[in-house]
């Protein structure tokens, strides 16, 4: 054994480091990935999802770890369930490898290595997808997934998809994930960033085998689907809780003129800018979301980068003085717009039927005016920001 071998394998036990591979109908490839995997550490648990071909033989023939279950649960079931025994058995960290021969053994160091650097991480194995040898689809969901990973989080990774990857799986235990197939490989990246967990990458390798001998378990249609479901779910909390619970955040521990010449007279926004998170503020505070303006309005913020703190400022021009007004001016625009009597409630007119015939010119007529409040306080905070600038930049003038 190579001095550099031992001394990756003495890193796996300093370091409480287990291999996971999970496995589900690889017989053909399974038994060089374990040989390739045993030069490294001995340190390995194999997970048999269910398969129906010689796995469970082969992996019989090697001293490892074996977690087997009957009937095939998928990807994310095998991983958990990996994890699981990996605390079990004393772990901190696992590296998940795929067992179809895509990744290299070779490149096991580069995870070691990253770990004194990064202890509370998920490191993720990056491939190089721009290879001809890469399948069109598997470079094009690549891509997908990274950008609604950076969507959900605000992080930028190179390959979200990677199944060759190094996990804290101590630090993993307080989240209580919620799927068990392919796409658990999505959730687990974004709900350990929003946990604070680092998530980051190192360079591998990649084999694709030719098309007509490579083994894919990937259901194009069925698992796309429930990736698509997660995401929207997973962008739905980002955008009414994560984002904004950062930002409040961030907040923590600064002082009212320490908050506004960050994000009010912040010098590296353009006036233009922050009369925009003015008038978009005002426009998500009048449109007919109640209860929800400022939370919506703070969320999109963030993924518009508009002046979050003006944005904030804008929408409370809902402020419940204003309500009346702001009920009545859609009343009046929508009946307006759709050419509708409008007609006020009394305490004799409140009815289901008039609620439900006021409704569609109430969503109207609050659309459009919300669009002329906030176009409206948008020019004048960027004629005021303006008239300002301007008069600080008037040199003194001294008189003899």
């Amino acid at each position: 054994m190579s001095a550099d071998k031992t001394r990756i394998k003495e890193a796996f036990l300093f370091n409480k480091v287990v291999i996971i591979v999970p496995t589900y109908n690889n017989a053909k490839t399974l038994a060089n990935v374990i040989d390739d995997l045993l030069q490294y550490t001995d340190q390995i648990i194999a997970v048999n999802d269910g398969s129906t071909d010689e796995t469970v033989e082969i992996l019989r023939t090697f001293s490892v770890s074996l977690i087997s279950y009957g009937k095939n649960q998928g990807k994310g079931f095998a991983l958990r369930s990996g994890f699981k025994k990996a605390i079990e058995l004393g772990y901190d960290y696992a590296i998940t490898i795929d067992s179809d021969g895509q990744h290299f053994a070779e490149d096991l160091p580069k995870f070691i290595d990253q770990l004194p650097l990064h202890r509370n991480a998920i490191i993720i194995g990056a491939r190089n997808m721009d290879q001809s040898m890469v399948p069109g689809k598997s470079s094009f969901g690549n891509k997908f997934s990274n950008f609604w990973f950076w969507v959900e989080t605000g992080l930028r990774m190179p390959d979200t998809q990677s199944g060759f990857r190094l996990y804290p799986v101590k630090a993993l235990q307080s989240i209580s994930f919620f799927t068990w197939k392919y796409e658990f490989e999505i959730e687990v990246l974004v709900r350990a960033a929003w946990s604070g967990i680092q998530v980051t990458s190192v360079p591998i390798k990649v084999f694709y085998a030719d098309k007509a001998v490579r083994v894919s378990h990937f259901r194009p249609f069925t698992d796309f689907a429930r990736i698509s479901v997660l995401n929207t779910v997973l962008v739905t909390i980002a955008l009414l809780y994560i984002k904004p619970r950062d930002f409040f955040r961030s907040l923590r521990g600064k002082n009212l003129g320490q908050i506004l010449k960050q994000h009010i007279v912040n010098p590296q926004q353009s006036n233009g800018l922050k009369a925009a998170s003015v008038g978009f503020g005002a426009f998500m505070g009048i449109v007919p979301i109640w209860g929800f303006q400022s939370v919506v309005a703070l969320a999109l913020a963030v993924v518009l980068r508009l002046n979050k703190i003006l944005v904030l400022v804008g929408s409370n021009v809902s402020f419940p003085p204003f309500i009346p007004f702001i009920l009545y001016g859609s009343m009046m625009s929508g009946s307006i717009l759709l050419g509708e009597p409008m007609h006020l409630p009394t305490l004799d007119t409140i009815t289901l039927e008039f609620a439900l015939q006021s409704l569609g010119i109430y969503i109207v007529g609050s659309f459009a005016l919300a669009a002329v409040v906030g176009a409206v306080l948008g020019l004048l905070t960027y004629l005021t920001l303006e008239l300002t600038r301007k008069k600080k930049n008037v040199p003194n003038q001294n008189v003899m």
